[in-house]
């Protein structure tokens, strides 16, 4: 049996959210100097925070931000992923993992971003779970 925390929480959110959206939205855990030539890009990060069970459940803390050229075009996606997460997520077995109960802890809202030419729409999500068997 997979020890509580062998979740990787991140890999497991990009790659369930890039199928989800598509090869025209980029999907990754750091920014890099192309953002501009890669818009929209969602930004996923495990937050040092949560707990877990001690034996096989984690509770995971994961900021979500979508920057995109617009902010109607950045609220439309990050709204996308919120329905998608809360719908179509939870109770799902995906890249080793099985998926429980996600909740929205901070809705999607403007972030501050130094770039003009881009607008930065955060959310951050709590998810429940624990490796499949």
């Amino acid at each position: 049996m997979a020890a509580v925390g062998s979740v990787d929480v991140e890999l497991l959110l990009i790659q369930w959210l890039q199928a989800q959206l598509g090869s025209g939205i980029v999907v990754r855990d750091e920014l890099d100097n192309n953002l501009l030539d890669e818009l929209p890009t969602v930004q996923v990060e495990r937050i040092p925070a949560g707990d877990d069970d001690g034996f096989r459940l984690d509770r995971a803390l994961v900021d979500i931000d979508v920057y995109a050229a617009t902010r109607g075009s950045a609220i439309a996606l990050a709204l996308q992923i919120r329905g998608l997460l809360l719908t179509q997520l939870p109770g799902s077995t995906t890249g080793g993992a099985v998926v429980g109960r996600v909740r929205t802890v901070s809705a999607p809202g403007p972030r501050p971003y130094e770039n003009v030419g881009l607008r930065r729409i955060g959310a951050t999500y709590e998810l429940y779970s624990h490796p499949a068997s």
